[in-house]
């Protein structure tokens, strides 16, 4: 038998040894990579501890090395929030309008010009050197030291406003005030803060600052409906800007903060003042003596009399849109546009939102509001986008997007009209859930089996969720409100429903006169004709707008206004019902009473009413019922004065039956009307606790009078 060590040796493969060959390679070349990393790091581990530091150095070192890291951070942190403002750039924002537009309202009077005040610009160069010193002696005066932020005048105004225990100085300079007039908006919150800093750095990057002071003159809105420093002098004082003196250059350079208070076409002795204050300014500065303005003081500018006329700002930077849309492609641009502005229904609504505001504004922590009025064919009669238009420019009627809240409901509605239902369907009101999404009535209570007529004039949460989920589905709610006129993006999301999605008060406006008009849908319009200086009409919107079109059906409209008409009578409007003339609308009331609607019409009109705040706090309880239903009903109580009144479509009487209006007033009195999500608290007793308190006021009525001679007067006026 041959021995096991005895046999033959069985060759290995080529293959088999390469592979231990590559194999025994890696092995060697990772232990010799990590031997040689080990050697440098003790190498660098002893170069570095000739280094080290003790004692007080060390923390140095420390604060130093925290320093960085957070340096590093703050960069990122200041990259992530300067990318958003500088989106703000994007497009020719140097580019000034081409068009030279003269407004006429719809009667044919003249109520203003856009454009053409803003192309006659005079350069720096050519102005009075004291003009120039007074905007920067009032305005900035550090402007030609500073890189866009001027620190030490935040400062200084910051100690002057504490001293005077009052805001009497501003520590914007010149450049963060451009900043915002180019690409931003006049509210008061910390993203536009931000971006203005982030902006007026760009700004000094990227212009000298002799072109950053000439764009702060020629785009700086001046009172009068005027924009520019030039347009100015020649709307107060009928010159040219190059042949101002020193008392008109002081009156000017007080306008640019706050035009509307100190215009002297307003207010003559106000804007006197101011400039007096503007020539304490030159002499404070350094930039004039006292003796060199003294003249200016003894002599101070007269100004052209221009009557009490008011422009209709926030109109007319809404038509002058209009206008460039338009007449883009006609190759005319110096154009006399008519309006469809109603100069008196305007000044009626300015008057009835100051008038509310002033009234109840600090009563419900509210100071802001807007309106827009529709006549029914969709002519725009009045548009009031802020309480100063010489304080903010921003038109919140026409651009502020603001959640709707209940008054987004009579689009849900509508949907449910043209899928069959009526306003005497029957819904329930009880515990829904859709997802993760379980929407709750505003007094978190149910009333169980419902009709549609109730539900929306007590606005109830619940129908309109359970319509969407099993019945209508979001995208025909979305359609619907599309095709009655809304133009602001609507949510696709089921919250939707309840008016979570931002609308502008020109869109409830548009969609709510679907309803006054019969079912058709109209384009809003505020220009009625473009007509040039030789009398050739470019645009008639009677020749060229396009065909209405049918929306909702007039067995859909009939059913919806049945209800709504309700509402000023019997229902959550009441402070909206007008004396004689049937109204219908719907309220609204947002989350933590953020905003506060009212959309109201008749046969005639449709006013959207929209009262809140520009930083989006919360209000004291405001609730569309109460103040903005107040400003509807000032304000349409004068529109419908001495015109023939017509019938809201479906509603054959358009004048008040006297027994539904003494019950409404009766219900008023008695405060005892159904209470919806928009006009009531939630209950804080129980019906038995309510029953017992009234049956112990009965009580003390009817006990006899205590006899203290003692305190008579007290006891007497008990």
């Amino acid at each position: 038998m041959q021995d096991p060590s005895e046999k033959k040796q069985i060759p290995k493969t080529p293959k088999a040894g390469r592979l231990l060959a590559i194999d025994a390679w890696i092995d060697s070349s990772l232990y010799e990579s990590g031997f040689k990393a080990r050697q440098f790091w003790e190498s660098v581990t002893i170069f570095s501890r000739r280094f080290r530091v003790r004692g007080w150095r060390r923390g140095v070192i420390e604060v130093l090395s925290e320093g960085f890291t957070m340096g590093a951070a703050g960069s990122v942190l200041m990259l992530a929030l300067a990318l958003p403002a500088f989106d703000e750039t994007v497009g020719n924002w140097r580019q000034q309008d081409d068009f030279a537009v003269t407004f006429l309202d719809r009667y044919g009077n003249e109520i203003g010009q856009r454009g053409i005040n803003q192309r006659d610009s005079v350069p720096v160069d050519e102005m009075p050197d004291y003009l120039i010193k007074s905007v920067l002696a009032t305005e900035d005066r550090r402007f030609f030291d500073h890189y866009g932020i001027d620190f030490m005048g935040l400062v200084r105004a910051m100690s002057e406003n504490v001293r005077a225990n009052s805001v009497v100085q501003g520590g914007s300079s010149i450049t963060q005030q451009l900043a915002k007039n180019l690409f931003l908006n006049n509210e008061r919150t910390v993203e536009r803060k931000i971006k203005e800093a982030f902006l007026s750095v760009w700004l000094e990057q990227n212009l000298s600052k002799k072109e950053i002071l000439q764009l702060y003159l020629d785009r700086a809105y001046m009172g009068g409906g005027t924009f520019g420093i030039a347009a100015a002098a020649d709307f107060y004082f009928g010159k040219s800007v190059k042949d101002l003196n020193l008392a008109e250059s002081a009156m000017l350079a007080g306008l640019f903060k706050a035009p509307a208070k100190y215009a002297p076409h307003i207010n003559l002795p106000a804007a006197r003042a101011r400039a007096n204050v503007v020539l304490s300014n030159l002499v404070q500065s350094g930039f004039m003596t006292e003796g060199q303005v003294l003249s200016a003081r003894l002599h101070p500018a007269n100004v052209v009399d221009r009557g009490d006329r008011k422009s209709p700002d926030y109109f007319l930077d809404w038509a002058f849109d209009e206008v460039r849309r338009i007449a883009a492609t006609s190759g005319v641009h110096s154009l006399v546009a008519r309006t469809t502005i109603d100069m008196n229904i305007q000044k009626a609504a300015e008057e009835s939102v100051e008038f509310n505001l002033r009234q109840h504004g600090k009563e419900y922590r509210v100071t802001e509001g807007a309106v827009v009025v529709l006549e029914n064919n969709g002519a725009v009669r009045a548009i009031v986008g802020g309480r100063d238009y010489g304080a903010s420019q921003f038109n919140r009627a026409t651009k502020a997007l603001r959640q709707a809240g209940s008054s987004f409901k009579p689009y849900v509605y509508a949907t449910a009209m043209e899928h069959g239902f009526t306003p005497e369907s029957v819904i329930s009101d009880g515990p829904i859930s859709w997802g993760n999404w379980s929407p709750k009535n505003y007094g978190r209570s149910f009333a169980g089996r419902v009709t549609l007529t109730t539900a929306l004039l007590r606005s109830i949460n619940t129908v309109p969720v359970r319509l969407a989920k099993d019945y209508l589905s979001i995208p025909p709610i979305k359609a619907m409100a599309e095709a009655m006129g809304v133009e602001s993006p609507v949510s696709s999301h089921k919250t939707m429903v309840l008016g979570t999605s931002g609308m502008t008060v020109m869109d409830q406006a548009t969609g709510y006169s679907v309803f006054a008009n019969g079912g058709l849908a109209g384009e809003r319009h505020g220009i009625q004709q473009l007509i040039t200086h030789s009398g050739k009409v470019i645009y008639d919107w009677d020749r060229d707008h396009p065909p209405f079109k049918r929306v909702l059906s007039e067995k859909a409209v009939s059913e919806m206004n049945s209800i709504m008409v309700q509402n000023p009578e019997v229902g959550t409007a009441r402070r909206a019902a007008l004396a004689s003339i049937r109204s219908a609308g719907k309220t609204g009331t947002t989350q933590s009473y953020r905003d506060a609607w009212y959309v109201g019409f008749t046969g005639n009109y449709t006013a959207a009413v929209w009262l809140g705040n520009d930083n989006y706090s919360p209000t004291r309880d405001m609730t569309g019922g109460s103040l903005p239903a107040m400003v509807w009903q000032r304000l349409m109580t004068y529109a419908h004065q001495n015109i023939d009144i017509k019938p809201i479509p479906g509603i054959k009487n358009p004048y008040v039956d006297p027994k539904v209006a003494e019950k409404a007033a009766e219900m008023e009195r008695k405060n005892v009307a159904a209470v919806d999500a928009d006009m009531g608290r939630p209950p804080i007793l129980s019906s038995t606790t309510t029953r017992v308190l009234r049956e112990m006021n009965d009580v003390f009525r009817k006990a006899p009078v205590l006899d203290t001679p003692a305190e008579p007067e007290k006891l007497s006026g008990l």
